[in-house]
């Protein structure tokens, strides 16, 4: 029998390993999903720059943006690309660095409790269809293997810092796609 997850990895992403994790606290319940956007440069899409970022190997003169982020040392669990394919840069056992000083519903430090996915896209425009069969599609194995009851984006975990995936992210399609209660994803703001 073939199993859905390896130490943390999941067998139907494509795994590139990542630098930037840490242990997860001992007793660390993994029960929140936070989703993201990332483009790099902002607004492009297809590029080797995300990946790069996450494994840092990023040029930071290849684009005057960079010079904003240089030196960060980021990751996710999983980047969705624009047509749905799947890339996980650290085993869902272990903390990536992807929420930053964040709390959700009382508990501070997400990082400590959550898987973290970035959608390729720009925070407040809309996301593809493949990836939301993507998210779905994940976010259910991770139901499955984790004891997930929480989907939030990063605007909800750090207010006052982010706002993606932002307003053209569909949180009622996710939530319809999973079949999941209303309690399980942020309430409107």
């Amino acid at each position: 029998m073939t199993t859905l997850w390896r130490d943390g990895w999941y067998r139907f992403a494509k795994h590139t390993p990542s630098p930037n994790f840490g242990p997860r606290p001992a007793n660390a319940s993994i029960d929140l999903v936070v989703v993201h956007s990332i483009s790099l440069p902002p607004g492009q899409y297809g590029g080797p720059e995300i990946e790069a970022l996450f494994t840092n190997t990023l040029d930071w003169d290849a684009h005057p943006y960079f010079q904003q982020i240089r030196g960060a040392e980021v990751s996710a669990h999983f980047v969705i690309r624009r047509d749905g394919a799947l890339l996980q840069f650290v085993s869902c056992d272990d903390r990536a660095w992807h929420a930053g000083r964040s709390s959700y519903q009382g508990r501070d430090n997400c990082n400590d409790f959550s898987i973290g996915i970035e959608l390729e896209g720009l925070e407040g425009h809309t996301f593809e269809a493949p990836q939301y069969e993507t998210l779905s599609s994940v976010c259910a194995a991770i139901a499955q293997h984790y004891t997930l009851h929480h989907i939030a984006g990063h605007e909800h975990v750090a207010p006052t810092r982010k706002q993606d995936p932002g307003a053209g992210f569909d949180w009622q399609l996710l939530q319809q796609s999973l079949g999941w209660s209303a309690n399980s994803f942020p309430t409107k703001n």
